[in-house]
């Protein structure tokens, strides 16, 4: 029996490494590729020989490989050729490599790039810095190959966390590695404006930055500096015009109607026409909606929307659709004025007539309307607009089956902006996963009918940035380590049309990406190592040849990881690896991460929510909110009914993963008897957390310094008490 498990096993392991080998390291893999004898050997004195129609990515290639473009039609010997072949599929292209040179055939320049970056991996990572050194010796080889999905996308978020131009670009330049085509820039939302509108500079110069000194309150971090930025149209234009060179297509979004609370701290007068409640924002409007009602918005949004379809070539114009707050046009006698005149009877069918007036002006203007899945909700918008599947897969097959294109993102597969495990940063409302959930989905084991495929426009992912603005500082990037290698994965699944299996893919992540995505300046996120714990010693491994490192509770040093650690105490190690930028989750064992849950008591100087008293937050598993938003002066107690002997503790306001909802600032104050406090520290993000107290806690005090935090409450966590080790 253990002979026979050891044959498969081999067996196995001989099929994973032989396909790894079979499309030697390309992701995504191609079609076809078959290796040959024999090798080429690229020279200093090579030439890059191209038709015309091909300068560009000719000229591509030559900035990662320093050679002599020419034009020219002939086949000539020892040189690099792209060549048109118009019997080839728009994005498809063949690549030979022999021994008297190599020959690049495409359908169209966007075929020509894809086989240029297909060589790109052939050849040694170090072409990816832009300063290789020739010659360099190339195998000889044939691929063949074509994408699936022509729609092939990513979603960056620049208005929750600003992204300036040369961060655009290197984006652009790693999403064109993996043979992604679009590029949706995710402009406007509540917390920002990012693109200039000459005929409204209002827009950007206003609410293109947040906190003091604007009317637009900060949000996510940064409360105490004026933050933000835009892009100019000329900036834009030079974006539109660098990610065309690599076969990308950049779409805009405004989000309309909702999301809007930054265009309405703007310009107040697209808001409904009654006055909120503010007493518990202290007089700051947090409305977010634009009235449905007033014709002055839709003229506003014609000359926001005819700037637009003039500056960005691509046919697609994104309008929004999601998360709106119906209930904002309940209050505004217009907007029911207008809802009683037309019959309707629900807030999506408001949405609909705005949606619907909205997109007969896109396409007036030659442009498709994309839209969020919510906004085909009431069954009629016109089937002229795209639909962005972001909610579910029912979503995405609800559009489908409806007759819309559709782009398929359901958030459990393609919002990268998710925690990729349980104890990592991340949003979690979606899913928890890393790059390999994203190669399991099929359209086909999702349900998807042949005739709902039909209307299956490509597949994107998204990331959208509340997160990454309180992550700036990090020594990894954290916008590359939240979606590399998922990004690799997209690629697969969208060129290829499905999946790779997890353990082959991840042999061509480890044997030949890695290294390239090093090269490329990406700080990606690489598999946590796997601990054990046995006979009294603790030991960790990894399989990606990256380096180890350990660090000790209450020690601040971090130390590399060569050989097992003989302890009685594994819970007091945590573990990381290391490769060059990139690195893997911390990781420990079990009971390091054990916590308890001492009775606690929590009282406040603001009065609780109703719907969400603070018991919620006794129990540990909810959170509590206060009824208003934090002032000077303001606190939270926690009175425990008998002092507490932990190792670490932390109490906090806002979300636990998201600082939102939060005291602004203030400080933490300490009691181990619970009538004398003494400072133990300031908030950060609306936490703070208590470490290796001197004594037992009987009591920790928040105290507030500032007053307001931008919204109508404040969420009040449940504390995390670690126990001594």
């Amino acid at each position: 029996m253990r002979i026979a498990k050891f044959f498969v096993a081999i067996v196995a392991l001989i099929f994973v490494v032989g396909s790894a080998y079979a499309y030697n390291g390309i992701i995504p893999r191609p079609v076809e590729f078959e290796k040959r004898n024999g090798v080429f050997t690229i020279l200093t004195t090579t030439k890059i020989t191209h038709s015309a129609e091909l300068r560009s990515s000719a000229k591509y290639l030559a900035e990662y490989l320093p050679l002599e473009v020419q034009e020219s039609n002939a086949a000539a010997k020892g040189n690099i050729v792209l060549k048109e072949n118009k019997n080839l599929a728009a994005e498809a292209y063949t690549l030979e490599v022999g021994a008297d040179g190599i020959v690049i055939e495409g359908g169209s320049n966007a075929g020509a790039f894809y086989g240029v970056e297909t060589l790109l991996q052939l050849l040694p990572a170090k072409v990816y810095s832009k300063q290789i050194e020739l010659p360099v010796m190339l195998g000889a080889c044939r691929v063949a190959d074509e994408p699936k999905f022509e729609y092939r996308g990513f979603m960056l978020d620049v208005s929750r966390t600003w992204i300036d131009v040369d961060g655009v670009k290197h984006y652009i330049e790693n999403l064109a590695h993996h043979k992604i085509n679009k590029l949706h820039l995710h402009l406007s939302d509540d917390e920002g404006w990012r693109i200039e509108i000459k005929s409204h500079p209002e827009l950007t110069e206003v609410g293109g930055f947040r906190g003091p000194g604007s009317p637009v309150a900060a949000r996510y971090g940064k409360w105490d500096e004026r933050y933000g930025g835009f892009y100019t149209q000329e900036q834009m234009k030079d974006i539109i015009e660098f990610a065309a060179v690599r076969n990308i297509e950049i779409i805009p979004e405004i989000d309309l109607p909702g999301h809007s609370h930054n265009l309405a701290r703007v310009r107040p007068e697209v808001l409904c026409n009654f006055t909120p409640d503010m007493e518990s924002s202290f007089g700051y409007d947090t409305r977010s909606a634009l009235c449905v009602s007033k014709e002055d918005n839709y003229k506003f949004l014609e000359e926001v929307f005819k700037e637009l379809a003039e500056l960005f070539p691509s046919q697609y114009v994104h309008i929004g659709g999601d998360e709106v707050v119906t209930s904002q046009w309940k209050k505004c006698p217009d907007c029911q004025a207008l809802s009683k005149q037309k019959g309707m009877t629900s807030g999506a069918q408001l949405q609909e007539y705005f949606m619907n007036r909205l997109s007969e002006y896109i396409v007036s203007l030659g442009k498709v309307p994309c839209v969020w899945n919510e906004a085909i909700n009431a069954g009629t918008l016109t089937k002229q607009a795209m639909v962005y599947g972001w909610e579910s897969v029912e979503a995405c097959r609800k559009a489908t089956k409806a007759g819309y294109k559709t782009i398929v993102m359901p958030g459990t597969y393609f919002y990268f902006d998710m925690r990729q495990s349980a104890r990592e940063p991340g949003h979690n409302w979606a899913a928890i996963f890393d790059a390999s959930k994203i190669l399991k989905f099929d359209l086909k084991e999702q349900g998807f009918t042949d005739d709902e495929i039909k209307n299956v426009a490509g597949i994107q992912a998204s990331f959208f940035s509340e997160l990454y603005i309180s992550h700036l500082d990090d020594e990894s990037d954290y916008l590359q380590y939240q979606t590399y290698p998922r990004i690799c994965s997209l690629g697969e699944l969208a060129w290829c049309g499905q999946g790779a299996e997890w353990n082959e893919f991840y042999l061509r992540l480890v044997n030949s990406h890695y290294s390239r995505m090093l090269e490329m300046g990406i700080d990606f996120r690489m598999m946590p190592p796997v601990l054990k714990y046995e006979d009294g010693k603790l030991s960790a491994s990894t399989d990606d040849n990256s380096h180890m490192y350990y660090s000790v509770e209450g020690d601040d040093g971090v130390y590399p990881y060569v050989a097992p650690i003989k302890t009685d105490k594994p819970q007091m190690y945590v573990f990381h690896t290391e490769l060059g930028g990139a690195r893997s989750a911390d990781v420990a064992v079990d009971a390091y991460y054990k916590m308890i849950e001492p009775k606690v008591k929590i009282t406040s100087s603001i009065e609780e929510s109703s719907n969400n008293p603070y018991s919620n937050a006794e129990g540990y598993r909810k959170t509590g909110r206060t009824s208003r938003a934090g002032k000077n002066g303001d606190w939270l107690l926690y009175e425990f009914d008998e002092p507490v002997e932990c190792r670490r503790m932390y109490i906090g306001t806002g979300y636990s993963h998201l600082p939102r909802l939060l005291f602004n600032a203030g400080y933490v104050e300490v009691s181990d008897d619970g009538e004398t406090f003494r400072k133990a520290g300031e908030l950060y993000l609306g936490a703070a957390i208590i470490d290796e107290p001197e004594k037992p806690i009987k009591a920790v005090r928040i105290v507030c310094t500032e007053d307001g935090n931008g919204a109508e409450n404040v969420i009040v966590q449940a504390p995390k008490v670690y126990p001594k080790l």
